[in-house]
Parts: C-alpha cells; structure tokens; sequence
C-alpha cells in the first residue's frame, strides 16, 4: 500500500517552516513557535502538524543542515582549489554553528550524545573527502584523521553568535585551524 503522496502547498508550508525556524532559532534558542508560524505565514495547527515538538522542529533542522554541508564538500572541491574548498566548507560548518549554539543540547540528547547520529559517518567523511583532496595536491597535511578536525570545528558551537564579534572570531579559529592543517611548504 502507497502512503499519499504530499500535496504541494503542505510541502511549501513545511520548507517555509523550516526557513524562518533556522533564522528564528539562530537569533534566540528561545524562539517562540508561535512567531515562527505567524512569521512563516501558516497556523500554529500547521507548524504542530509538521513538527509536533520544539524538538522534532530542531532535529528537522539539524537533519537538514547537516545533509547540506555533507552535500557541498564534493561541489566545492569541483569548484576550488582543495585548500580553498576546505576553507569555504568550514565557513558554511561556522554558518550552521550558529544555530547548534542554542540548540545543541536537543541534539546531543536526541543522538545519544553522537552514538545514534545517522549523519555522523557521512560528515566524517565529507571532512574526510576534502582532507585526502588536499593532502594529494601537497596543500594539506597526510594522514589527518577527520574525526580530529571535527573535534577542532566543534569550538564553534560555543561561540555565542549574539556576542559581538562572534563572527569574527568564528574566522579566525578557523585560519587557526587552516593553518594547522597546511602541509609545510
């Protein structure tokens, strides 16, 4: 038996949702559903029907977040350089930072603080992908474990992005962390 397919407004609803949530969520963790609806232009009945909890709001984001930045590591490396590809990968990881900084710990408890992360091994190996990229062009250290870079990118979900400056010092850990991966010349 074939579930119904989704109608078309239902789907417009849902991704409307989702983009005013990820703006909502990154100015404050605290944001109202309530506003997001209103501001997304659907019912609270209708955002309740796609996502039934604050957390099930939360996790489709992450979801979606992290299958995107999983996603652009290979078409970054088709468009840059492999240095250059890492480094704009990071600046999107460094994006998406911002909305895990309020959140992080609905994701950390709904993984099972990372045991059960499906996206875990994918995002390893996207790191991966851009690290051996790098290393087989000479840019980049051999033999860097991607689950050590992940460790280093993981500071930028304590940068508060409502401090001044987060942003800033966001790119300036990771020219930290660049420079720690260069090969030497």
């Amino acid at each position: 038996m074939n579930p119904k397919p989704t109608r078309r407004d239902a789907l417009d609803n849902r991704e409307r949702i989702l983009a005013v949530a990820r703006e909502a969520i990154a100015e404050s963790s605290a944001a109202s559903l309530t506003a997001i609806a209103k501001q997304a232009g659907v019912g609270i009945g209708t955002l309740y029907r796609h996502f039934p909890t604050r957390e099930a709001l939360i996790l489709e984001l992450y979801r979606h977040d992290i299958q995107h930045l999983i996603d652009r590591a290979p078409v970054l490396l088709a468009e840059h350089p492999p240095l250059m590809a890492l480094r704009r990968w990071f600046d999107e990881v460094a994006h998406y930072g911002r909305l895990k900084y309020g959140v992080a710990e609905v994701i950390h408890a709904a993984t099972d603080g990372g045991a059960d992360d499906e996206y875990f091994a994918p995002f390893l190996a996207a790191i991966d992908v851009l690290l051996k990229a790098g290393a087989a062009d000479g840019s980049l250290k051999p033999d860097v474990d991607p689950e050590d870079v992940l460790l280093q990118l993981s500071v930028l979900w304590r940068i508060d992005p409502a401090r001044p400056g987060a942003e800033a010092r966001a790119g300036r850990i990771l020219d930290l962390i660049v420079d720690g991966l260069r090969a030497a010349p």
